[in-house]
């Protein structure tokens, strides 16, 4: 059929089940800006800038598998970048569309605005092309070929992607095809794949303690169903790094906890430690996911990768994860019951007082206010450390970067994550001196109309930074807003529900009553109150970063742990 290249880039988004494109317009990108306002589809979620634009997109991919967002050259794609680097870091697919100068202007080497007016030509190119899978300038003559290759690659690798649309082809029709992009996996080596399968079920039909440790690619490449199937058959515990928490159910007597070196729990500690057949999929040994490479992952285990296992000496390569545990779980016999490991019980939540409100008695009381299916986003820093101690219900999902850690990001997933699945209830945890990084996104979130729970901790200033160093330094400080005023200032015709709360039983009576609009809780705390695994986190941080002559050990430089 004949088509337009705009058009046929949106048609191929929508086959490959985008139905949302984030960004920022800009001249560059305004001609395919046009022609989805006319096409009607995807729908078009404009952001306040382009790096909000890239955390949303992020967000949005993680619920629905693939994100879209649109920005224009330079000035918007440098925006952007910080956020597409995160979705590289973190193993997310989102295509990013970069509206380029027209075609006929590199023909004639002029120099254009939003460029580094050096004559220059490819330089952002070559910049995204460090932070992104795949990468295409697009013509008349390559564009069928090359978009189907950047959705494919981004959807098989789960890993980001960059693509250059000159400004004056978009409008340009070509011959394209008619059937649909599919989106279908690499294909598999067979041969190898029975052998692979046939090696592994040798160890754990031989193992006294098989176990599972996932990393995010059980979630990226959404293996956690045959996971928790193998594990029910075979009555294997299973644990997870904090970049794939929520990946496994953790109410099921096989959830092992959440691995994290010495400070994990004893009993996750001997599930993985001691494991003579430790299952690892997509294992990614980082300071902030072992706690600084005091984790002790057997010499004997297993690893899993998207198209790849490595046992022992033997590697196999071209086996599908997802075709390879399927296999696992048709050819295994079905274990007796196995001792489940002894995790410990979730502290109940105490009974709220008047007591000014603690970073304790706050995520005891949030853990108790979620819900089966809940989208847990939490930012990094005091956030996550809190959250990720949560004992979530099942069904939830919970978004956090905890390997790129850039601050900001949860506030524009957060409009992502509610683009992706309007259906669910959204929960965002975040500071105040992250919220302020981002805090524009909450006007798109207003004017949408969406209604998550947003729940911002303030104490004036950046607690896991206090944690590091610079305990009472002004360069932790932050303004200190008027936090619940911003709705109204974001939205003429807000109907956002405002709290501000300082005690427990400030903050029980918002989880208590009922709510219909977004709700927004700013929860007032003593700056130097701080989750303990953050104190520790922030001083093997710091022992990390500064060395043993490091600033870290004048006296008062940093929230010691006596005063947890």
């Amino acid at each position: 059929m004949k088509q337009s290249i705009g058009n046929f880039l949106l048609r191929r988004l929508e086959e490959a089940g985008i139905r949302h494109i984030f960004g920022v317009p800009g001249d560059y990108n305004l001609e395919f800006m046009q022609q989805l306002e006319d096409r009607g589809a995807p729908a078009w979620i404009g952001t306040c800038n382009e790096l909000n634009g890239s955390y949303a997109a992020d967000g949005y991919a993680r619920i629905h598998g693939l994100g879209a967002l649109a920005v224009t050259n330079g000035v918007g794609a440098l925006s952007a970048i910080n956020g597409i680097a995160g979705a590289y870091s973190e193993r997310v697919p989102v295509v990013c569309i970069c509206g380029s100068l027209p075609l006929r202007s590199l023909e004639r080497g002029e120099m254009m605005h939003h460029t580094l007016a050096d004559g220059g030509r490819g330089n952002f190119y070559r910049m995204f092309a460090e932070v992104t899978a795949a990468q295409a300038e697009l013509s008349p003559e390559n564009v069928v070929v090359e978009v189907d290759r950047l959705i494919l690659t981004a959807w098989r690798r789960k890993l980001p992607v960059y693509l250059e649309l000159p400004s004056d082809i978009a409008y340009i029709e070509i011959d394209t095809p008619d059937e649909p992009l599919r989106l279908t996996p690499a294909p598999t080596n067979r041969e190898r794949l029975e052998a692979c399968a046939k090696a592994i079920l040798g160890r754990l039909n031989s193992a006294k303690s098989p176990a599972f440790l996932l990393d995010c690619d059980a979630d990226r490449f959404g293996v956690s169903r045959q996971v928790e199937q193998l594990a029910e058959k075979l009555q294997i515990p299973v644990a997870v790094l904090n970049t794939c928490k929520a990946g496994f159910t953790e109410t099921s007597p096989l959830f092992a906890g959440v691995y994290l070196g010495i400070a994990s729990a004893e009993a996750t500690r001997q599930v993985v430690e001691k494991s003579d057949c430790l299952l690892t999929i997509g294992l990614r040994r980082l300071d902030s996911t072992s706690a600084f490479f005091t984790d002790a992952i057997p010499a004997s285990a297993i690893h899993l990768k998207a198209s790849s296992v490595t046992i022992g000496l033997d590697n196999y390569q071209a086996v599908s994860l997802p075709e390879l545990l399927e296999d696992l779980i048709d050819r295994s016999k079905s274990a007796s019951k196995r001792r489940a490991p002894t995790m410990p019980l979730p502290l109940a939540a105490p009974v709220p007082s008047q007591a000014p409100l603690t970073q304790a008695h706050y995520w005891k009381a949030l853990e108790k206010f979620l819900r089966p299916g809940d989208v847990v986003i939490a930012e990094d820093g005091t956030s996550n450390s809190g959250a990720t101690e949560m004992r979530l219900p099942s069904g939830c999902s919970f978004i956090t970067q905890a390997v790129w850690g850039s601050i900001g990001y949860s506030v524009g997933a957060l409009l992502g994550t509610l683009c992706a699945a309007p259906e669910r209830r959204h929960i965002l945890f975040v500071g105040d001196g992250s919220f302020q990084l981002t805090a524009q996104e909450l006007s798109t979130i207003l004017r949408h109309d969406f209604k998550p729970y947003i729940f911002l901790i303030n104490n004036r200033g950046y607690t896991i930074e206090r944690a590091i160093l610079g305990k009472n330094a002004r360069y932790n400080d932050v303004a200190n807003w008027r936090y619940t005023d911003l709705p109204s200032a974001f939205c003429r015709e807000n109907t956002a529900e405002c709290y501000t709360v300082a005690t427990e039983e400030d903050l029980q009576r918002v989880l208590d009553a009922p709510h219909k609009g977004l709700v927004f809780v700013e929860a007032l705390m003593d700056k130097d109150d701080s989750p303990v695994s953050l104190i520790r986190g922030g001083h093997a941080f710091a022992d990390s970063d500064f060395g043993p002559t490091g600033p870290q050990f004048v006296p008062d430089a940093n929230i010691p742990l006596l005063r947890s």
